[in-house]
């Protein structure tokens, strides 16, 4: 029996495991399904592509270590590493793996494609004409039409190579069986309860001096749904961070100007970075509401409620006030314009001008909302009563709300916009006209020829300066129609434990642990 005890295997020293909550249920591993943080997160650690994002979102090589772009003909050629393996699975042999060719990237994206697999990021290779392996380590892509954000497409974790033998050995089960070439490959998932990944010793990246990727042994994921009881579990020691600013827990580590608590500086860091993501309200064109149609309502609206102390007050600062366009901060190329800041007598100005056209002393406008920004609509409600617009504040579940939203059931809506690649065309391609919902993501039916000129030609354009002066130009006539109300944008947060480094913090707000480290405790 002693000798029994003696051995079990030891536990792996705390420093060489990152621990973090998924609050979120993780649905599958498996690339071609990660379409949100909680599915994304875990598939960074798991897989590569062609290429891949630094924290200041510039394109950098990850498999492919070079490429060339043949803009007569809108073809892309990669040249792939030589030097990339797939984990090592039974399906490859007894303790086995394989060198990762061209040909693995032929099927991974006709996996995505296929109808069979049903993944929801087919739409990232809709612009795509053809592509084929032109030898073991060249892969080239043929775009139908120029797309100058193409390279940011091919960073998402939809694009990650995969092996035919894992795939086709393990079937539907390779959501919970998932084989890729990422820093860490996957060792248990009990669904619901933990999740390991342990330390691919194969793993082709190295650090500045040349040492190789990860540092760290494993990752270990629990699964808290109460966002409280992960905060506590973080505040005790017991996972290495959390990200994001919940109600639950904001004034417990957060001052109202956004610095950390005192009892809580000498064991956290706070990282923040601009996130991709514009909060806003929409005004749906295409109902017959009087208020809706109205500029002098909408833009009313924009002028009517302080966005500086509606952060300061409602996000403890975490947050930056929507007064520079719909295009949010953190973007390549970014370039803030003028826009909507607090101005109680114009708006009260626009609301009488208004009243007298109509004859409609009554304006009255129904926001539609989730429990989670109930709080931000009752401020905008009380704020806008004061220059004379009623408003009803409705509160739905977010499914409801998505739903009504997209099929146009809804006058004002609170919505976001999170970024799904690093370029401004991605929020402005909402107020294209040929994205009208249900065919795109144009839920505010806004039609305007001159901004839909201007989006086609961006499309032509490669440089990001130039494209950028295009982007301002649609980014004005959005201003100065009024068709949302931006909020704020959003920012990514990071509360950390001080023995983490090297976490980093991106304007996607991604994790990537490659190259984290976990200081010994003393």
């Amino acid at each position: 029996m002693l000798a029994a005890c003696s051995d079990r295997p030891k536990p792996m020293p705390d420093h060489l495991v990152f621990r973090y909550n998924e609050h979120s249920n993780i649905s599958s591993l498996d690339p071609a399904f990660a379409r949100n943080p909680q599915n994304i997160w875990p598939s960074n650690q798991l897989f590569n592509g062609l290429v891949q994002l630094d924290d200041s979102l510039n394109i950098r090589p990850d498999i492919a270590w070079r490429w060339e772009i043949d803009d007569s003909t809108q073809t892309y050629r990669f040249f792939l590493r030589e030097d990339v393996y797939f984990h090592k699975n039974a399906v490859f042999g007894p303790d086995s793996t394989r060198l990762v060719k061209a040909a693995d990237f032929v099927y991974s994206f006709d996996r995505l494609l296929d109808p069979k697999v049903a993944s929801p990021g087919s739409w990232v290779l809709n612009n795509v004409l053809d592509y084929k392996a032109e030898d073991d380590f060249v892969l080239s892509i043929r775009l139908k039409q120029p797309f100058p954000a193409f390279l940011g497409l091919l960073s998402m974790r939809y694009c990650s190579v995969v092996p035919r033998e894992a795939v086709e050995y393990y079937g539907s089960e390779f959501r919970s069986n998932p084989v890729g070439t990422g820093p860490f490959k996957f060792k248990l998932w009990e669904e619901n309860i933990k999740l390991v990944f342990r330390k691919n010793n194969d793993y082709f990246e190295t650090d500045a001096v040349g040492n190789q990727l990860p540092y760290l042994e494993a990752v270990a994921i629990t699964f808290l749904p109460d966002k409280q009881s992960e905060f506590l579990q973080f505040a005790q020691g017991k996972i290495d961070f959390i990200s994001g600013l919940d109600n639950s827990y904001k004034d417990e580590i957060l001052t109202t100007s956004g610095q950390l608590q005192d009892r809580y500086t000498e064991d956290v860091n706070l990282i923040t970075s601009p996130y991709l993501n514009t909060e806003y309200l929409g005004f749906f064109l295409g109902a017959s509401t009087p208020e809706i149609q109205s500029p002098l309502i909408r833009q009313a609206v924009n002028y009517g409620f302080d966005r500086a102390k509606m952060v300061t007050y409602l996000r403890n600062g975490m947050g930056i006030p929507a007064t520079a366009g719909f295009i949010p901060k953190g973007l390549p190329g970014y370039l803030p314009i003028p826009g909507y800041d607090y101005q109680p007598d114009k708006a009260w100005e626009l609301v009488e001008q208004y009243k007298l056209e109509t004859g409609d002393n009554k304006p009255e406008i129904v926001i539609g909302t989730n429990s989670q920004y109930l709080d931000i609509c009752e401020y905008i409600q009380r704020e806008l009563e004061k220059i004379g617009i009623g408003v009803k504040v409705d509160v739905m579940p977010p499914s409801t709300l998505r739903q009504m939203k997209s099929s146009g059931e809804l006058d004002v809506f609170r919505a976001s916009w999170v970024a799904d690649y690093p370029d401004a065309e991605n929020y402005l391609s909402l107020f294209y006209s040929p994205n009208f919902t249900p065919n795109g993501p144009n839920y505010m039916h806004y039609r305007n020829p001159v901004l839909d000129s201007l989006y086609q030609e961006s499309l032509l354009v490669n440089q990001i300066e130039e494209r950028r002066l295009l982007y301002t130009k649609m980014d004005s006539l959005i201003i100065s129609e009024a068709p949302v109300v931006p909020l704020y944008y959003d920012m990514a947060i990071r509360f950390v434990r001080k023995d983490v480094s090297g976490l980093g913090i991106n304007p996607q707000n991604f994790l990537f642990l490659k190259r984290v480290q976990k200081n010994p405790a003393n």
